[in-house]
């Protein structure tokens, strides 16, 4: 398996685009783009978990160098345990989706999801993703984001609807802007090192003057920080996300951002492990959760109120980074999966809210409970996962990082564990209250209610009605299959943790080029 490992690598990539090309082709066969999709993005699961499996137990990464260019000069796919196990829990996340917007398709027609135009896309945002988190150089995970980018605003514009179109607009230029600076960073780079390799600048990144690094330093960070939703430079997420299809909206919610705390990660941890902005990241971290969760209790609509949810969770996953000590990076590691599947087991959830009440205000669906008690399971389950309540994933994640930060013990770190203990409160609050008042509350008892929360009434969304659809089983099955994993990332805490540790000791050892050269020649590192 080691030998045929290396050659498995560029097919994280180039199915997914094959099986766009395809499914673009047979744009008049649902059933066959169907197929194709399902077992496109199966496949790459498989071929992501047979990577992560060699890379965890052989202790080496996996550099491919495309086209048989030598390293540095040509474009290097880079698979260690961090992009692996990204790739694994994304195409799993991918798959589900997917089977959720089939059963949304087939019920719905192409109302929502025109699945001539969605398939090819899907899979193209899927190969963005997955070639971001594999790029070994910085130009190829600006080609990821691109990709991403593209397939991105396709789908967050399906159905053509006049919001839809302008928060698309929001949406493009916002990650245009980013784009910019990305590649303007890259410009700087490459004309002060000759390099856009990330080992080979890491190598002589420490031949520039300080100043010039970190100039380098903060565009990259504030490229990435749009893409990943930090504040204050998340503004653009809450009104973009909850205009598009559910199954949009939860890939969105679940990966996207999360890509942009990868590109931070690699950055930091890789490029600039000597350029010291860990303050400013905690006070920005800091931000983050408090304001995205003051966002969240304020809103009436559940998809904004995870919207909000999902920038205050952000600031977790930045907060972990800014400790930078291995277990506080492999506790980020932790919380970045638990956070991909449960928000997007969320949005699904939420989904199937909108088909059964045709609304998503708390203040217009009601006795959800009598209704639909499946739905309210569905819900509640990630929904106390997300807020952090013990066994589950959320407190594992939160207690690893609360924990490395105490081993720290600066004043600052105290800072932070209060907002994020204070944050965690909040997002059970603002989440509880929405189940409470969908799915518990009854007709008989709304006079009363309706006066206890009436200062939401002026909030964005909070009459927003749509048309009641029928709910095919298997978007069903495919939000309970999320939701079994959300408990599984509990179940399987101590391997999947002990893998994020391993992780978390390998990023703040910088790698260097010849041991690059040594893993694409599938040789031993040298010592």
């Amino acid at each position: 398996m080691t030998q045929i490992a290396p050659a498995l690598v560029p097919l994280l990539v180039t199915l997914p685009l094959l099986g766009a090309a395809i499914a673009l082709i047979a744009g008049r066969h649902r059933k066959t783009q169907v197929v194709v999709s399902v077992v496109t993005l199966s496949a790459v699961t498989v071929i992501a978990a047979i990577l992560l499996y060699v890379v965890d137990t052989g202790d080496q990464p996996i550099a491919v160098s495309v086209g048989g260019w030598p390293i540095p000069f040509g474009i290097v796919l880079y698979v260690d345990r961090l992009a692996a196990l990204l790739v694994v829990v994304s195409s799993i996340v991918l798959l589900a989706v997917l089977l959720f917007s089939v059963g949304q398709g087939a019920a719905d027609g192409d109302d929502d999801t025109p699945v001539s135009i969605f398939h090819p896309s899907y899979l193209i945002l899927g190969a963005g993703i997955f070639n971001a988190f594999i790029a070994g150089d910085l130009f190829n995970l600006y080609v990821g984001f691109e990709i991403l980018l593209v397939a991105s605003y396709v789908l967050i514009t399906l159905g053509s609807t006049e919001s839809r179109i302008r928060t698309g607009v929001v949406y493009i230029v916002v990650s245009l802007v980013s784009s910019i600076l990305f590649l303007a960073a890259i410009a700087m780079i490459y004309g002060a090192l000759g390099t856009v390799n990330m080992v080979q600048i890491s190598e002589r990144m420490g031949e520039l003057p300080q100043e010039t690094q970190l100039i380098l330093h903060l565009m990259l960070l504030l490229a990435f920080s749009i893409k990943a939703a930090v504040f204050p430079l998340s503004f653009w997420l809450p009104d973009s996300y909850p205009t598009a299809p559910a199954p949009v909206t939860a890939v969105f919610a679940g990966l996207l951002t999360k890509v942009g705390v990868y590109a931070i990660i690699r950055t930091e941890t890789e490029l600039f492990l000597d350029n010291d902005v860990n303050q400013l990241l905690m006070w920005v971290a800091l931000a983050t959760m408090i304001v995205g969760v003051l966002g969240a209790v304020a809103q009436a609509e559940l998809k904004r109120i995870l919207s909000f949810t999902l920038v205050s969770h952000i600031g977790y996953m930045i907060f972990g980074l800014a400790i930078a000590t291995p277990a506080a990076i492999g506790a980020t590691i932790y919380y970045m999966v638990h956070h991909i599947v449960v928000q997007t087991t969320l949005f699904l959830a939420v989904g199937l809210v909108e088909r059964r009440a045709g609304s998503t205000s708390i203040l217009r669906v009601k006795g959800l409970m009598r209704a639909a008690p499946v739905i309210a399971v569905l819900y509640f389950i990630p929904a106390i996962n997300l807020g952090g309540l013990p066994p589950f994933s959320g407190f594992i994640g939160k207690f690893a990082l609360f924990d490395a930060a105490a081993q720290v013990g600066t004043p600052i770190m105290m800072v932070l564990m209060v907002g994020g203990i204070l944050t965690s409160l909040l997002t059970l609050y603002a989440l509880m209250r929405a189940w409470n008042l969908s799915f518990w509350r009854e007709d008989e008892d709304s006079a009363e209610t309706e006066a206890r929360i009436s200062y939401l009434g002026s909030a964005p969304a909070a009459g927003i009605e749509t048309e009641r659809r029928v709910i095919p089983k298997i978007m069903t099955a495919a939000t309970t299959g999320m939701v079994a994993i959300t408990v599984a990332l509990t179940i399987f805490a101590g391997p999947l943790y002990d893998v994020c540790t391993r992780i978390g000791e390998a990023l703040l050892q910088p790698v260097s080029l010849t041991q690059l050269e040594d893993d694409a020649a599938g040789t031993e590192k040298a010592p």
